[in-house]
């Protein structure tokens, strides 16, 4: 009883031991047995379907396998050493077929020695033809097995090539898109503060008080900015906060030549958008549009859904510049650098002059709401 539990013991010890160097094992090796494993497995079938089996004929099976195994991984050591894979496809056909044919030969003749040692039974008609003969038969046998080796062999490291290659270049347009996203975001804010600095200056000399509170308000926004770099969205209410901090140091600079009006609906509230994006588009309808005006002009913002699309409308009091809105703006052209990196074409903006003197800038975003 003691040496049954002992040998249960050692064989499930073995079988771990086994289990672990499978998971060690690297991919070559691995398909390397399962293939030759499995030509093992379809010559028993073949042979013992034609009831032609003997002893002597595994033996000669299991020392070729053996024998092939070693061949093919000489072979592969030759076609690495002459670096087959870094040619032409042409060059790549022509050595591999002068390969194949090299160590198809050796095989031949391993496998013609096999037989021989082990003693295999020649079939009658066979068994009269000469050496050279059999050694072409044995060889030419050996040739098509390794040709079809050599093109899983070639399949597999083309479709390897081209799995990397696609990785590669996913890696590097999301370093791209991540380089020009924060590019863009390093702009905005130098921007934005130097706006908002020139009207803080405008207040100094005219009413101290009221630069003080206007420094409070740049204050709320540089606090709100730092913390909108390190995400790519924000919730809807979050910039808006920015926005409303932003009009509201603006209108202490124009008083009563500005006017404001926001509506937005509550359900976009959570609404996912590009920080800092709806307030550059703010900054750029004052200063190209109010700011333009002797009477100054009303600000617009709208933000609601339609269509399972979040629109949102900056329309304010003046004229489209066209050049400005083509090529010059750079608010204007961040705004649809940003949108195009981060929707991928799923968002559009569009900014149109209306007949009213008043100018709309119109940006329309897929619903993403943050669970």
């Amino acid at each position: 009883m003691c040496h049954l539990k002992k040998s249960k013991s050692l064989s499930a010890h073995l079988a771990l031991l086994l289990f672990m160097a499978l998971l060690r094992i690297s991919k070559y090796w691995l398909y390397q047995c399962i293939g030759w494993g499995i030509n093992m497995a379809v010559s028993i079938f073949i042979m013992l379907s034609m009831e032609k089996t003997s002893l002597t004929y595994f033996k000669s099976l299991v020392c070729t396998v053996v024998v092939g195994i070693a061949i093919t991984h000489m072979m592969r050591w030759q076609m690495q050493k002459m670096r087959i894979l870094a040619q032409t496809i042409k060059g790549q056909i022509w050595r591999m077929l002068l390969v194949t044919v090299v160590y198809a030969f050796l095989f031949g003749i391993a496998s013609l020695l096999i037989d021989y040692v082990v003693g295999e039974v020649f079939p009658e008609r066979f068994a009269k033809l000469s050496f050279l003969m059999k050694l072409f038969l044995y060889s030419f046998n050996s040739f098509w097995l390794l040709l079809i080796w050599n093109v899983i062999y070639f399949i597999y490291h083309y479709a390897e090539k081209n799995r990397v290659e696609q990785l590669n270049t996913l890696k590097l347009e999301a370093t791209v898109k991540e380089l020009e996203l924060k590019t863009i975001k390093s702009h905005i804010n130098p921007h934005f503060i130097f706006n908002s600095l020139n009207s803080i200056r405008a207040l100094v000399d005219e009413n101290p008080t009221r630069a003080r509170q206007a420094i409070t308000e740049l204050s709320n926004i540089l606090r709100s900015s730092m913390r909108a770099e390190k995400q790519e969205t924000v919730p809807f209410s979050q910039e808006l906060d920015i926005v409303k901090d932003y009009l509201a140091l603006e209108h202490m600079r124009f008083e009563e030549r500005l006017e404001i009006d926001i509506n937005v609906d509550p359900e976009t509230l959570e609404q996912q958008v590009p920080p800092m994006m709806i307030q550059t588009l703010v900054e750029n309808a004052i200063k190209h549009g109010i700011s333009k005006q002797m009477d100054g002009g009303n600000i617009l913002l709208n933000s609601s859904y339609q269509n399972d699309k979040h629109l949102i409308e900056i329309t304010n009091t003046g004229k489209l510049n066209v050049a400005y809105a083509t090529a010059d703006g750079f608010g204007l052209q961040s705004t649809a650098d940003r949108l195009n990196l981060l929707y991928n074409g799923k968002a559009n903006f569009k900014i149109i002059g209306n007949d009213n003197n008043t100018v709309t800038c119109t940006v329309e975003l897929p619903k993403v709401v943050a669970l």
